[in-house]
């Protein structure tokens, strides 16, 4: 058989002028070259010998051991006779020569033409090929290959049977996607690895809101479910819109589409449909001059020469496009060279074919070579896997019972499973092999409409998208080779809603698509450390967000310190008051021979004198960072100091009771009983007993540092909690008693003659001790953390203070400022004695 060309006046013109057919429409969409292993032959009930025998199909064939099958688009045209339904249906008439078309089949027998010149890839076996014209009709494909599968062109009747033919392993498709897509429903399976190698580019761009125009054939149909399942949750982006564009001029739907684009969001549009669409579809944009788009085109019109034109460039300049890996076949344009018309039987086009050694023609153009590659990689992994199923040993086979696959009684699942196996690399340096889905590992290149300084434009290369076995899919994008058809010459931004920063979280809009959401600030104590995230994260239990929410930071740690103000304030108080004590102390035990001192019991002043010292240096203890150890004495030291202050005070006021009843007849007696002896065992049992209960407390619950988050979220306060509240209520409980104590005894003691009124010094300081302590617990307990410690300290402070300026301040200035009345006549005189 052989290609059936026509010749017409048409084609006969334009071959005497030297140029190819060129028609507005021509679909170009070449995909990947379509490889159809057959599960298993169709049986001729599939079509039936009436409709089979009627079809005489144009085609090229070579003998062989095994037969390859071919579909390719040698005419532009085909027409089918009227039917009259009074004679069988005449065959199609095919017209209007493609000469890329052709020349892909020419590449499908050159390879096969290599391979069995090749003696170490195929040895022993002859290959040999079936090629059908399908002049680009669905239904004319689809008789090819099924006349393949059925045992190629011979006829079959029902009690016939498929024998004395050379098996057909394989079709290598056309290159039509709306053709291959739909024979291959039929034959096998069919994917559009073209879509991946888009959700690649708008990965890299980051653009998640894009619109989908698609054809409404299967070509687009399966482009658009792949975009939605591939572009989905995982795929991170999401179609502002998807229209599919009409059949024809259909100008009131080609403006509602227009008028989507315009309102939508999206600046970047996916177009997978074929070039005759976008013609019509560009005529519309015109009208309306939408500009400011991405476009971003399928291979069935990346190259399309009839929109490269200055009137669509300010539209369609800039355009990004998938196409087909361009590749170079040694030898090839010397095999075309050898092409004759006498080499087939019909004759009738070959009296006008140019010599073409001498014409330059787009048929002998293997500059750019992309499904021809594709058709050439096609026949070599058929020819491989064959190989590698050829070359199992018997017994140590893949199948049932470890057996080989046999050549004359074949299987073709059994090519299959060495087909997705092969593994090789062309003499371009392209590797071909199959994934885990059986799709072919692929190769695209990456094209950029560009508009050049002359006013003319092109078509540049700006990278590629391929995918290995070894690294996965990988994108080479070479960005400053990019021509962006925007003012600000860099790539558009085509988002629903901008990414949530940091500190964020995304919340979907309800009602809308995934990409469309707003930025939410994550709350207090909780972070997100990355863009678009859809949660906020608590932090840890030391931890706190910082004030833009991105990070956990440590918290901040508060106590009474001595570097804040309050914390210096009250340490240098502190201070003042042990001073103050030991210079007072320092002017008694000087003048400690005077009639002044002498009269106030010396020994038990100079015992109130470091009770008071302890006290001072105690509230030390409250300020700083909490430890195990200032917990558990701050409060022993504070109890026993104030108890040692208070017994003296008290033995003090005892004292003074005792020598005004002894200074009454009959009462000499009594001073027996308050001797110095008496009074130092006084205030070393009333001491010891609040030892004795601080013992008690640190034993059974000791005061403990505590990091305390209560208080404030974003803070840790340490404090000292008391362990025990009943420990603590006794401690200050006693100290209570023994103050109430010694102001009752005092009081009593009021109104007792001059030479006895320094009960009224104690009265008086007794009244600022007990005044000051009421208070302290209620602003105790509503204190929170390093709060609750200055209020304690300063009840120390001021206790202290009141009782030394209350029982000191008087004496030191008469013995300083006043010394002529630190006498005893002074003192007997004037009632200061006591």
């Amino acid at each position: 058989m052989s290609w059936s060309i026509p010749a017409t006046p048409q084609r006969m013109q334009e071959k005497r002028a030297g140029r190819l057919l060129s028609l507005e429409g021509r679909w170009k969409d070449r995909e990947l070259g379509q490889i159809w292993p057959y599960i298993g032959p169709v049986t001729s009930q599939a079509m039936g010998p009436e409709l089979q025998g009627q079809f005489h199909l144009n085609g090229m064939h070579k003998t062989g051991d095994v037969v390859l099958g071919g579909l390719f688009a040698a005419h532009f045209f085909s027409a089918y006779p009227d039917l009259s339904y009074t004679s069988a249906p005449r065959q199609p008439t095919c017209h209007g020569f493609d000469v890329i078309g052709f020349r892909q089949a020419q590449t499908m027998a050159f390879a096969i033409d290599e391979i069995n010149r090749n003696s170490n890839l195929l040895p022993n076996v002859t290959l040999g090929y079936s090629l059908y014209d399908n002049c680009r009709r669905l239904g004319i494909g689809f008789s090819a290959a099924m006349f393949l599968a059925n045992g190629q062109e011979e006829r079959v009747t029902l009690h016939d049977t498929c024998v004395g033919t050379p098996p057909v392993l394989g079709v290598v498709g056309d290159s039509s996607s709306r053709r291959s897509i739909a024979i291959s429903t039929v034959l096998g399976l069919f994917r559009v690895p073209m879509v991946r190698a888009m959700i690649q580019l708008l990965k890299r761009f980051g653009w998640t809101w894009a619109g989908l125009l698609i054809s409404d054939d299967d070509y687009g149909v399966h482009a658009a479910r792949s975009f939605q399942s591939d572009l989905g949750p995982s795929g991170g982006g999401c179609l502002a819109y998807m229209e599919i564009l009409p059949w024809g001029d259909d100008r009131a739907e080609l403006m509602r589409i227009v008028n989507v684009m315009k309102k939508s969001t999206a600046r970047v549009v996916i177009v997978f449909a074929h070039e005759s669409h976008m013609i019509n579809l560009m005529e519309e944009v015109v009208r309306q001059n939408v500009t400011g788009l991405q476009w971003m085109a399928s291979e069935a019109w990346t190259s399309a020469a009839v929109l490269h034109t200055p009137r669509l460039m300010p539209y369609l300049g800039g355009t990004l496009g998938i196409a087909i890996r361009r590749g170079e076949i040694p030898g090839l344009r010397d095999f075309l060279l050898t092409i004759r018309p006498d080499l087939y039987h019909n004759n009738s086009y070959g009296n006008s074919l140019e010599d073409l050694e001498t014409v330059e023609t787009e048929f002998m153009d293997v500059s750019n070579l992309r499904p021809e590659y594709n058709v050439y990689k096609a026949v070599y992994a058929l020819a491989y896997a064959l190989r590698d199923m050829l070359q199992c040993e018997p017994g140590r086979g893949p199948f049932t019972g470890h057996s080989c696959g046999d050549l004359h009684s074949l299987e073709l699942w059994q090519l299959v499973y060495y087909l997705e196996g092969i593994n090789f690399t062309t003499p371009f340096g392209d590797e071909v092999s199959f994934d885990e889905n059986g799709d072919v590992l692929p190769i695209y290149d990456i094209m950029n409409w560009q508009l050049l300084p002359d006013g003319g434009t092109k078509v540049h290369l700006v990278g590629e998208v391929k995918k290995s076995a070894t690294k996965g899919e990988e994108l080479t994008l070479h960005d400053k080779k990019i021509f962006w058809n925007f003012e600000s010459k860099q790539p558009p931004r085509s988002v629903c809603s901008e990414s949530c920063p940091p500190g964020t979280r995304m919340a979907r809009k309800k009602g809308k698509a995934l990409c469309c959401f707003d930025c939410i600030p994550c709350s207090e104590g909780k972070i997100s450390n990355k863009t678009d995230s859809m949660e906020c994260t608590s932090c840890p239990e030391d931890f706190w967000s910082s004030p833009q929410n991105d990070r956990c930071v440590s918290k901040k740690t508060e106590f009474l310190s001595y570097h804040e103000p309050l914390g210096i304030c009250l340490t240098t108080t502190s201070l003042l008051g042990t001073f103050i004590c030991v210079v007072v102390l320092g002017i008694f035990i000087h003048h400690r021979r005077t009639p002044l001192v002498r009269a106030n019991n010396s020994e038990l002043s100079f015992q109130l004198l470091l009770s008071l010292k302890l006290c001072f240096l105690c509230s030390l203890l409250f300020i700083g960072q909490p430890r195990a150890w200032t917990c558990q004495l701050r409060h022993a030291a504070f109890g026993i100091s104030f108890v040692l202050c208070v017994s003296c005070i008290l033995v003090k006021t005892m004292v003074v009771l005792a020598v005004f009843k002894a200074s009454k007849p009959g009462g000499g007696a009594t001073l027996k009983w308050f001797g110095s002896v008496q009074q130092r065992g006084t205030v070393l049992v009333l001491t010891s007993v609040q030892a004795a209960i601080c013992t008690a407390w640190l034993v059974s619950a000791s005061p403990a540092p505590y990091k305390n988050t209560q208080y404030h979220n974003d803070k840790i306060v340490y404090e000292c909690v008391v362990g025990s509240t009943i420990g603590f209520a006794v401690l200050l409980g006693y100290i209570g008693l023994l103050a109430v104590l010694s102001f009752l005894l005092a009081f009593l003691a009021r109104n007792l003659p001059d030479s006895f009124n320094e009960a009224k010094l104690i009265t008086f300081s007794m009244l600022i001790f007990c005044a000051v302590w009421v208070a302290f617990v209620p602003a105790y307990i509503n204190s929170p953390g390093k709060y609750a410690d200055a209020v304690e300290v300063f009840a120390i402070l001021a206790s202290s203070s009141g009782l030394l300026g209350a029982l000191f301040g008087p004496k030191c200035y008469i013995i300083l400022l006043r010394p002529e009345r630190n006498t005893k006549k002074a003192i007997m005189s004037r009632g200061i004695e006591s």
